[in-house]
């Protein structure tokens, strides 16, 4: 008999959690700038963040970073974290957050399933903020397999959901 080694079909990625060199500034970024609330806190040392009341999405700590550096952009380590908004309305809505805190846009992609942007947090670590089009209208070939891309982002039309 053949064991299926595949991975449950309803595992996700639960958190993330981020060694960081400055909580709060860290916790500053991620509940002014983009609007995570925080649920608790590990005295000077950690604090967990969520959206919706979860009891944490994001981890922020300095056990091992504290005052650390920034990564070097050409090693090894996480590329991006990427937080899933509902739809395009909420999209925007974070665009317009980081707009109102100066907050700099690495990149902006339509990649067919979904419509994103790029950013990093204060320590460096990317951040992807997306929002998933429909099942239905992702992009297939003749065959009926998914068909990503990066394609510019039409930034007008997004923004016009709010």
């Amino acid at each position: 008999m053949s064991e299926n080694k595949a991975i449950h079909t309803k595992a996700s990625i639960g958190h993330v959690h981020l060694k960081v060199s400055d909580l709060e500034r860290s916790i500053k970024f991620y509940t002014e700038v983009l609007g995570f609330e925080v649920t608790t806190r590990m005295g000077k040392s950690a604090a967990f963040l969520s959206a919706g009341g979860y009891h944490h999405h994001i981890g922020l700590n300095t056990w091992e970073s504290r005052g650390g550096p920034v990564p070097a952009f050409n090693s090894t380590g996480l590329y991006h974290v990427a937080i899933l908004v509902p739809d395009r309305r909420e999209l925007a809505r974070a665009i317009k957050r980081l707009a109102e805190h100066d907050w700099p846009i690495d990149g902006m992609a339509d990649h067919g399933v979904s419509e994103a942007i790029y950013l990093r947090d204060p320590d460096g670590n990317g951040l992807e903020i997306y929002a998933d089009r429909p099942k239905v209208q992702w992009p297939k070939d003749d065959k009926g397999n998914l068909v990503m891309y990066s394609e510019p982002l039409d930034i007008q039309s997004v923004m016009k959901e709010l």
